[in-house]
This record gives C-alpha cells, sequence and structure tokens, in this order.
C-alpha cells in the first residue's frame, strides 16, 4: 500500500528573509564553464537535458551531480517557468542562482534543468504544455510538484541532488510522492536571489536527495552557519488534528512503520504528546487555516505576476488558470483579515513549539492521486494536502523528511532541524 509521509517541523530563532546572506568559504568562480554532456530524460524530468555546467570549485559535493528546477536562473539560458509564454516574454538570464552558484561552487555540476508545474502554482506535477514527469517510484501515479521534475531526477538516479522551491508543499509532497527526502528551510534562511517568483513571503529554496547524508551535505552549503544555535530538541509533538485530516489507512500506516523505531526516537525526544495544532480562538480548524493560506499566497501572487498575465494573456492550464483567476478577485479588506489571522497563527506556533519542539504530522492525506484523476477529485484533495501543507508555510518553519522504506512510493520519515539539532538529529534517525 502506498503511505503518506510524517514530517516534522520545528521553530528556528532566525527567520527573517532581509539577513545577511552567508557567504560561502569555497573558490568562486562564474558559472560559465558548459560541456554537451547530457543526461537521460527518459522520465520526461528534463526541460533542457543538453544544458550541463561544470563545478566552479572544490568542497564537500565534488563528485555530484544536481538538476534544477526551471525557476532558477543560470546565465545565457532562459528560465522557463513552466510556461511557453513565459519563456517567449523573457531574455536569457544575466546572472546565476546564487543557491545553484552556491552548489557549483562546492564541487557539483549541474546535469540539466527540470520541469515544474505551470508557473509553480499546482502542487500535482502536471504541466499541460510540457507533459507530466514520470514518478519513478509509481508511475501510474502523479509525481507531485511543484518541483516535480528535480524530485523524478533524483529519484530514477540522474542526479544526486534535486534543486526546487517550496512555496505551499512544492519539495515536500513530490518529495513524498517520490520517495525522496525533501527539506523545506525556514523562510529565508536560503536565497531566492536570481529565481523566480510566486508569493515572497512563502517561497523557499529546498532540495532533494536519496539518502541522508547528502541531504545534510547540500544543508552545509546553502544553510547559513550563523545561525545554527545549540538548543537541543527534547519535547516530541504529535499533532492529533493533522492526523484526523488524512485517510484512516494511511495515518495507521503511519504509526505501524514507527513502531520498529520508537525506542531510538524516545532516546532523542522523550515521550510523544498529542497536541492539537489549530487550537487558537477565533481562527479555527486546519482547514481555516488553509483559507488563511490560501488567500494570503493568492494575493502576493497576483501582486507578482498579475500585469504579466494580463498584459501576455498566457494559455493557462486547467486548475492554474482557475487559482490566477481567484487571486484577481481578492477583495482587499479580504486580504487584511486573513492577514491579520496568519499573524495570530505564527505567534501561536511560535509559542506551541519554542525552541525545543517537533511536531510530527502527515505531509498529506493519502496516497499519490492516480494519473488522469478528475480535475474536481484533485481539488478536493488540493484542499485536504494543504491543510497539512501550510502549516510550515504560515508560520514560516521548515520541514525535513526522511523515507526509509524505498519499496513504497511515499514513505514514513522523522524529522530534524535546520540548525546544528539538525546534523544530530538526522546522524539518530536515518534510519527511523
Amino acid at each position: 500500500m502506498l503511505l503518506r509521509t510524517v514530517r516534522v517541523h520545528r521553530h528556528d530563532l532566525f527567520r527573517t528573509a532581509d539577513r545577511q546572506r552567508f557567504q560561502h568559504s569555497f573558490p568562486r568562480r562564474p558559472a560559465s564553464s558548459m560541456s554537451t554532456r547530457s543526461v537521460k530524460n527518459d522520465n520526461n524530468a528534463f526541460i533542457d537535458p543538453e544544458l550541463h555546467v561544470q563545478h566552479s570549485g572544490g568542497g564537500p559535493l565534488t563528485g555530484l551531480r544536481f538538476a534544477a528546477k526551471d525557476l532558477f536562473d543560470v546565465s545565457g539560458h532562459i528560465t522557463g517557468y513552466g510556461q511557453p509564454t513565459w519563456r517567449s516574454t523573457h531574455d536569457p538570464a544575466k546572472h546565476t542562482s546564487q543557491a545553484v552558484q552556491a552548489l557549483l561552487d562546492a564541487g557539483a555540476d549541474l546535469a540539466g534543468k527540470t520541469h515544474l508545474d505551470e508557473l509553480a502554482y499546482s502542487l500535482n506535477g502536471e504541466n499541460i504544455h510540457y507533459g507530466t514527469p514520470v514518478n519513478p517510484a509509481c508511475p501510474d501515479r502523479i509525481p507531485g510538484g511543484s518541483s516535480s521534475g528535480s524530485a523524478v531526477a533524483t529519484a530514477d538516479g540522474s542526479v544526486d541532488i534535486g534543486l526546487g522551491s517550496d512555496t505551499g508543499g512544492s519539495v515536500r509532497v513530490p518529495a513524498s510522492y517520490c520517495g525522496l527526502l525533501g527539506v523545506r528551510p525556514t523562510h529565508g534562511r536560503v536565497t531566492l536571489q536570481h529565481a523566480c517568483t510566486l508569493a515572497r513571503s512563502y517561497d523557499t529554496c529546498g532540495w532533494f536527495a536519496r539518502n541522508a547524508e547528502v541531504l545534510r551535505q547540500v544543508g552545509d552549503v546553502l544553510l547559513d552557519p550563523a545561525s545554527r544555535q545549540e538548543q537541543p530538541l527534547q519535547r516530541w509533538l504529535t499533532a492529533a488534528d493533522a492526523f484526523k485530516q488524512c485517510d484512516k489507512a494511511t495515518g495507521q500506516a503511519i504509526y505501524e512503520s514507527l513502531q520498529g523505531h520508537l525506542a531510538e526516537v524516545k532516546g532523542l525526544l522523550g515521550e510523544p504528546q498529542e497536541v492539537t495544532v489549530a487550537s487558537l480562538e477565533g481562527v479555527g480548524s486546519l482547514s481555516d487555516w488553509w483559507q488563511v493560506f490560501r488567500i494570503t499566497q493568492a494575493a502576493e501572487i497576483w501582486e507578482e505576476l498579475g500585469d504579466w498575465i494580463t498584459t501576455s494573456k498566457p494559455d493557462l492550464g486547467p486548475g492554474t488558470k482557475e487559482r490566477f483567476h481567484m487571486a484577481s478577485q481578492l477583495q482587499p479588506d479580504e486580504i487584511q483579515a486573513a492577514r491579520k489571522k496568519r499573524q495570530k497563527i505564527s505567534v501561536h506556533l511560535e509559542n506551541l513549539l519554542g525552541s525545543d519542539g517537533v511536531l510530527m504530522l502527515p505531509t498529506a492525506p493519502g496516497p499519490a492521486p492516480f494519473l488522469r484523476t478528475p480535475p474536481a477529485e484533485l481539488d478536493l484533495f488540493r484542499s485536504r494536502l494543504l491543510s497539512l501543507t501550510c502549516i510550515a508555510g504560515l508560520g514560516g518553519l521548515p520541514q525535513v523528511g526522511n523515507c526509509p522504506h524505498r519499496t513504497l512510493c511515499c514513505k514514513t520519515i522523522c524529522m530534524c532541524t535546520l540548525c546544528d539539532g539538525y546534523a544530530r538529529f538526522c546522524d539518530g534517525c536515518s534510519q527511523v
């Protein structure tokens, strides 16, 4: 049976997006060393598999290859953003994304840029213009998005690292569906300079790997070491209301898969404590939290892309078209009310987690939907899915997954933090 991942969030004291960016100590040279070396594209992960950029420095990622979602700029190449009209109305990038450059400087080679959902405004991994990357773990099911191509390229072994972005679940969801480890860092921890913007206060730069060692190595490169803290994790919280959102069989399978490693986790975090996450008076249930997320995200998306949509009139696919229309119709008082609720939720999550809390919850309510699932069913699933993934976004929190059973499409994971505790916890729980 296909299971859904469990994810864990934690509080991080260094969340502001305008923080001084970490300047890496690896030798830096421009990403200009091109070759014609290409990768196989059997699973339709790559939009330009002929693009290859050799590493520009030596470091901890020497010998590894990575793929970058086609919303990260690479100098001299057009960033397509999953939309043909966007590609035709934009010039080649003048700069390379800092995240891409950091991986190159650390010794990794860029093997190509990958497909994504149209303008990154979906969690399915389907793109009406470029097709759907094939999920290597479950070929009859969607791969998840919007970082679909980077996830598939990592899962099928084309690359060791997949660089993606996560606004509402765009790394967490495909990591789950494709059987990978995936990181959504704390908002603002990794720069998105020279990358396409969707919703600024939600966008994060995340990544995929097939094992904890590589996941951690990438974190050592991309995360600012000055923002690490020594506060140990010692409170294991389980989100009762989040588990009520998922299918009964999925929740049961998650718990059963943890039983063999329960002693290890308890040794690190203590006994689990069941909590209700959406317990804030006046804000409502997780379904209500999702509406807060939906409105505040859509308002930022229209602010960012509305003028281009109106002027360029792109041919948008089903689902994406309706979401942009919804965003265009939002009223100022509606947006303001949702933003006030978002602020309350963020403070509530900080109080709940403190500096030592770990929250365990499902990433999604059930198995990855089958290919060609009717749009109405996908929309219903999307609502349930976002009632879970919105928690991290509303709090600006990180979410990290670890999947142990590679015979399953969607794995059970344990979390860790994006600080020194992150490394220690990965070391202790890499088999959980």
